[in-house]
C-alpha cells in the first residue's frame, strides 16, 4: 500500500556519531604527530587537535578581508611565513615573543586607543591546528588525502574561502625540512637572508604591525562609509 513502508525493508541508516568521532579522532592523531614529529611543535590532543603558540611561534589574528589585503600590499616582502584562515580569520605566525611587543608597537606607531580588531595570541594560547595535507603542497608528505571539509586554500569548499565556517586550513603552510621559525616575522627581520637570498627574508615585525593596522582601519572606514551611505549621510571620509 502507497506510503506504508514494509516491515522487510530497513529504514534509512543514519551515521553512527561515535563511528564519525573515531574517524576524525584518527586524522586528529595523524594531524598532532606530524606537526610534532615534523615540525616540532607542541600540540594539545583532541577534535581538531590543536598548536601549543607561545613555544615556537606567536600570532597575530586580524580579520580575513583586511589581512588578504595587508599581505597583497607587502607584495614580496610577505611571502615565507605561515598565515592560516579559520571562521573569517587570518592568523599570521611571528616569531615567539612577538605577542608581547604587540601593545608596545601599536602604541610606537600612534596606532594605540584605537580599538583596533587586531589581537595577539602568545604563551598560554592555542589554536586550530589546520590539516597540513590540504593545499596539495609537500606538507602533506606521507598523510592521507581528501578529507573535504578541510578545504584548500584558496579555493571554494565546504567552508568558502576562508574556512569560515568551521575548519582552519592553511592558506600558506609551514614548509618541512627546515627550521620553520627562520621564516617568522621577528623585530630583527630586516636585512635578514632567505633561501632566495639577503634581504629576502620575512618582514620586519613593525612594518607587518603597520600595514595589518593600516588595512584593518582602512576596511573599518570603508564599512563606515557604506554604513553612512545607507542611512542617507553624504559625509566623505579618508583613508588614514
Amino acid at each position: 500500500m502507497a506510503g506504508t513502508r514494509s516491515a522487510a525493508l530497513p529504514s534509512p541508516r543514519r551515521p553512527d556519531a561515535s563511528a564519525r568521532e573515531g574517524g576524525e579522532g584518527r586524522h586528529g592523531d595523524r594531524t598532532r604527530l606530524w606537526y610534532e614529529n615534523v615540525l616540532g611543535w607542541p600540540t594539545v590532543p583532541g577534535v581538531p587537535p590543536r598548536l601549543v603558540v607561545g613555544v615556537r611561534f606567536d600570532v597575530l589574528d586580524v580579520p580575513a578581508e583586511a589581512g588578504h589585503a595587508a599581505l597583497e600590499r607587502l607584495g614580496g616582502a610577505a611571502t615565507g611565513f605561515p598565515v592560516a584562515l579559520q571562521r573569517g580569520r587570518m592568523r599570521l605566525l611571528v616569531a615567539a615573543g612577538g605577542a608581547d611587543e604587540l601593545p608596545g608597537l601599536l602604541e610606537w606607531l600612534e596606532w594605540g586607543g584605537l580599538g583596533l580588531d587586531l589581537w595577539a595570541l602568545g604563551e598560554g594560547c592555542r589554536m586550530d591546528a589546520p590539516a597540513p595535507w590540504t593545499g596539495g603542497t609537500a606538507a602533506g608528505a606521507g598523510l592521507p588525502r581528501g578529507r573535504p571539509d578541510a578545504g584548500r586554500p584558496g579555493e571554494e569548499g565546504p567552508h568558502g574561502r576562508d574556512g569560515s565556517q568551521g575548519a582552519a586550513v592553511w592558506l600558506r603552510p609551514p614548509e618541512p625540512g627546515r627550521e620553520a621559525e627562520t621564516s617568522l616575522p621577528t623585530l630583527s627581520a630586516m636585512g635578514t637572508r632567505s633561501p632566495r637570498g639577503d634581504g629576502d627574508g620575512p618582514p620586519d615585525l613593525v612594518r607587518l604591525v603597520n600595514t595589518l593596522a593600516t588595512q584593518i582601519h582602512r576596511v573599518r572606514l570603508r564599512r563606515s562609509g557604506a554604513g553612512a551611505a545607507v542611512h542617507g549621510l553624504d559625509q566623505p571620509f579618508a583613508f588614514s
